[in-house]
């Protein structure tokens, strides 16, 4: 199943490379959450391609800018985004990916998440480890809040959570830096590879966060709901980190 993943969403991203840098059909789905051609052509591959090959398992996807749970037997079910990162993709910033998990009775067992610009393919096995392009990935070494690049993304309707501007504040004021790239499945994937040293966001769906939760898990770091609870994806916010600097960064979202 990891492998028909892998392959999925490869097949995915050529699409979207396809489509990269072109003129394109915009739509919204709000005031500022786009929909474009890229995503619906990604997202009827992903689903005519799982719908082929496993047509008793359900699909839980973002179809036509609207959740959708396609029919099938929940024992397995695939949560998909077929373009994670939509605003970047329209307006041409190059940090976007198609985002695969495969959930067992549950439980993530499978993820999968491809970006095509620079061709780095971030997979991850139930017991079985995390790797990019094929080798193992690690989370990061660094012990302190102190010296962590830390990473977050901002909800849509962020004026109206009361507590993301102080958070925002003080994790620029206690770590090494903070960034915001607008793909919260490369910022996660960015974490289990070690790059970023922990990740906080709320005001995101399980598609967005489904794969990562696992790449983390499985390369050795932490995911949990802000006050240091089991992360449950359908029920956001979310903290991830290395491990090392968990603690500390749960002490500012508290």
């Amino acid at each position: 199943m990891l492998n028909f993943a892998i392959e999925t969403a490869r097949a995915a991203g050529r699409i979207l490379l396809e489509k990269y840098g072109r003129k394109l059909n915009v739509s919204k789905k709000g005031d500022i959450n786009l929909v474009t051609e890229a995503d619906l052509a990604s997202e009827q591959l992903i689903i005519e391609r799982i719908r082929s090959h496993f047509p008793k398992h359900a699909i839980l996807a973002e179809e036509s800018g609207d959740a959708v749970l396609l029919s099938g037997d929940n024992k397995f079910k695939w949560i998909i985004d077929p373009l994670d990162g939509t605003t970047n993709f329209a307006h041409g910033y190059p940090c976007f990916a198609v985002n695969l998990a495969v959930e067992h009775d549950g439980e993530l067992v499978v993820a999968v998440t491809f970006d095509p610009t620079r061709d780095e393919l971030f997979a991850a096995e139930r017991g079985r480890g995390a790797t990019m392009n094929g080798k193992p990935i690690r989370v990061s070494e660094t012990e302190k809040l102190s010296e962590s690049l830390i990473v977050t993304g901002f909800p849509y309707n962020f004026k109206e959570k009361k507590d993301f501007a102080r958070h925002l504040t003080e994790f620029l004021l206690y770590s090494r830096g903070v960034r915001r790239d607008g793909s919260a499945a490369l910022d996660m994937a960015y974490v289990a590879c070690g790059r970023f040293d922990g990740f906080w966001e709320e005001g995101l769906n399980p598609w967005d966060v489904a794969p990562g939760c696992l790449l983390i898990e499985e390369a050795g770091g932490v995911v949990t709901t802000y006050t240091g609870d089991k992360i449950n994806i359908y029920q956001p916010p979310i903290c991830a980190s290395n491990g090392l600097i968990h603690r500390e960064m749960l002490a500012v979202l508290k």
